[in-house]
């Protein structure tokens, strides 16, 4: 038996680096996923998100409800960008996702208050998110007991109690329990069809290029879109399968209420699908393995898991990081399946983020397409 030779050793070492350098994707994924990585959770991700979008609906101008809008301003929590006139008004930005908290100011606020009668302040939440609205919700509960002592001096002391001057009240809409599977189960339909199509669309169509199938079956009569149509076809049905079990099992293992249409999360998830088959096509055909195809289609899954809101709150990460989410197919999906589910959106209501959906999957179309068509010949 040969002894452990030290120059053969180092001989397959170089080897190995030469092969390296010659697989540029991979040695480009090698260093750049784990930059990625530290990129996003370093500076994108944030557990305690500030300064959310809040709706001020304020019947009382006094000085006392003027000084606890200040103190919600300053807390940092709440960044008030609306003024909803009526009841109605500030139900629709709830349920259009424009805003995530809507505070309620009652006429006769200032009057009640001097009465020592602990006039409410009602807080409405869009709760489809529990991680983004808790530590604010906490905040608020905070300021309502201590936000007004400064001004409550001389004979006014007296109303500075142990409960707080003012009754705080909040109603967390759409998942008034704070359920975290109400929110959880349906974005995994997004997670799951993005993870499988991505990855095999990149596969099937690299795995034909790799076994010389493909050349075979150009030969044949079979146009090269009738080829591209007939193998993309297919996963699309299995991407409808897996919502289908998505649906089944959030309604009878995770009780998630179902508010909205299914027909027209059908509808919307075909769009999805397809944009993340056309992404799929596009590695394809920048891939020379399928090895390749995996990477690129990991390299393409890691930001869309975390800057779409899945896991960490949207609104919690800086504002560059939320410009490269809104970019992501998964983003606007997660939003549009919530909306149907937990808020009972139409049509109507989810447009603002189908448009940006349909926008992508026209981009990645096109450009798959093209790079398809250029690698046949």
């Amino acid at each position: 038996m040969r002894r452990f030779a030290f120059h053969r050793f180092w001989a397959v070492v170089l080897k190995e680096f030469i092969q390296m350098k010659r697989d540029r994707v991979t040695f480009g994924m090698m260093v750049g996923i784990p930059l990625l990585q530290l990129t996003l959770f370093g500076f994108a991700i944030n557990t305690d998100p500030k300064h959310l979008p809040a709706a001020l609906r304020a019947a009382d101008q006094g000085p006392y409800a003027r000084a606890l809008v200040s103190a919600l301003k300053t807390s940092g929590y709440f960044s008030l960008v609306r003024e909803a006139a009526t009841e109605e008004e500030a139900h629709r930005l709830l349920q259009l996702g424009e805003v995530q908290f809507v505070i309620n100011i009652p006429e006769d606020f200032t009057r009640k208050l001097l009465r020592g009668e602990r006039p409410a302040l009602l807080v409405e939440a869009d709760a489809t998110d529990p991680a983004a609205v808790g530590p604010a919700v906490a905040a608020v509960r905070t300021l309502a007991a201590s936000a007004l002592d400064r001004d409550l001096t001389g004979p006014l002391a007296r109303l500075r109690g142990t409960a707080g001057p003012v009754d705080l009240q909040v109603h967390a809409h759409y998942n008034p329990e704070n359920i975290t599977q109400y929110n959880v189960v349906p974005g995994l339909m997004g997670v799951v069809l993005t993870m499988t199509m991505v990855v095999i669309t990149g596969l099937a169509i690299t795995r034909e290029r790799e076994r010389g199938t493909m050349e075979n079956l150009l030969a044949t009569p079979v146009r090269p879109g009738e080829v591209m149509t007939g193998k993309i076809v297919p996963y699309i049905v299995v991407g409808y399968v897996q919502v289908t079990l998505i649906l089944l099992a959030a309604k009878y293992l995770f009780q998630v209420p179902m508010v909205g249409s299914l027909p027209l999360l059908y509808v919307v998830a075909f769009f999805f699908i397809a944009a993340n088959l056309a992404m799929g096509i596009t590695f394809s055909t920048l891939a020379k393995n399928q090895l390749q195809a995996v990477q690129m289609a990991f390299f393409f899954f890691l930001p869309s898991i975390l800057l779409s809101g899945f896991m960490f709150p949207f609104r919690g990460m800086p504002d560059w990081a939320q410009w490269l989410g809104s970019c992501l197919p998964l983003t606007h999906f997660l939003r549009i399946v919530r909306g149907i589910l937990l808020k009972g959106n139409g049509v109507a209501e989810i447009l603002p983020h189908l448009w940006p959906l349909l926008l992508f999957l026209v981009a990645a179309m096109t450009v798959g397409v093209k790079r398809y068509r250029q690698t046949l010949d």
